[in-house]
């Protein structure tokens, strides 16, 4: 058993005598009743999110009226969803419902990083479509100048490079620190960032930085984005004189609203009244507030846009005509 022991010590410690642990335990949701209950729900969740986002991604593909740069960031927005949702909800199943709590240092790692740059890319990618609504209520005559396939192109790809780089500098200050133990315990349910710098035996002052700036700049600049989006196309809408032009605009901007709700408003809340909320409470918030959002977009886009609707009903009548000719 010492000989083992000191195996393992052996092969945390790294070139850079920075020793890092064999394994972290994911503890979450330990102690928690009914658990099991909650685990069917997030497994149907999980079905739902990727059928419904899957059906999103095919209708945008298969149907030319929705080759816009509203639907680029769509589009954009639905393999977001997916990709979080695959990050997170297959492997807190794998560590809980099946028992594999110990999750080794790298794969925890790779957890990390996938779940911090698709949330970046849930919050960067509602900004953009609340900058398209913007631009299509508030400068109506000039949308089509503005809002372009390659300025579309230009903001996705920006956000996936703030995305990568905050994900990224996330991981790098993680792995120069230095942990006191070879099986570190996390009170998540998953690979998190806050717990797993805040039990480092080392100066883990960069990476305090970094969790004070990530929610900065990916909740902080957004919702303050968005509020004066909405403040200005608010303003627009109340210069509107007829009530159908002002009924027409608004009806364009409510998927959008309910979206930014459902995804902002719980997440606030949580970390608004973090010191007032127990432990198992707010871990079973955060969850919620990470699978949700990803299972209710395709939904609220389906039945709240029209345009969405009139070219789903389109493919439907295509194939209904192709199998009746077959």
């Amino acid at each position: 058993m010492k000989e083992n022991g000191r195996k393992m010590q052996t092969a945390s410690v790294t070139a850079r005598n920075v020793s890092i642990p064999s394994y972290f335990y994911i503890s979450g949701f330990s102690g928690i009743p009914h658990m099991r209950y909650y685990y069917i729900f997030l497994f149907f969740v999980y079905i739902i999110t990727v059928l419904g986002n899957s059906c999103l991604i095919f209708v945008i593909i298969m149907d030319r009226n929705l080759h816009t740069p509203k639907y680029l960031a769509v589009f954009n927005l639905s393999l977001t969803d997916i990709s979080v949702s695959t990050a997170v909800i297959p492997q807190l199943l794998d560590t809980f419902l099946l028992g594999n709590q110990l999750i080794p240092y790298g794969l925890c790692m790779s957890n990390m990083f996938s779940v911090l740059l698709f949330l970046a890319m849930q919050s960067l990618t509602l900004t953009i479509l609340s900058f398209d609504r913007l631009a299509a209520i508030c400068l109506p005559l000039r949308y089509h100048m503005i809002v372009t396939h390659k300025s579309m192109f230009v903001m996705i790809g920006a956000s996936w490079i703030i995305g990568l780089l905050l994900a990224s500098t996330a991981i790098v200050f993680l792995t120069r620190l230095s942990f006191c133990k070879l099986i570190v315990s996390i009170n998540s349910f998953y690979c998190d960032h806050g717990p797993i710098y805040r039990s480092a035996c080392n100066n883990n002052f960069p990476s305090s930085v970094i969790a004070n700036l990530y929610p900065v700049i990916l909740l902080g600049f957004p919702v303050a984005f968005i509020v004066f989006s909405y403040t200005c196309i608010a303003v627009t809408l109340f210069r509107i004189t007829t009530p159908q032009d002002r009924q027409r605009a608004t009806k364009t901007c409510t998927a959008h609203l309910i979206l930014v709700a459902i995804f902002y408003v719980p997440i606030t809340l949580t970390y608004a009244f973090w010191p007032f909320i127990n432990t198992n409470t707010r871990i079973i918030n955060l969850s919620l507030t990470t699978v949700l959002p990803p299972m209710l977009n395709p939904i609220i886009y389906t039945f709240m846009t029209e345009e969405f609707m009139v070219s789903v009903k389109r493919l439907l009548k295509r194939k209904f005509i192709f199998l009746s000719h077959k």
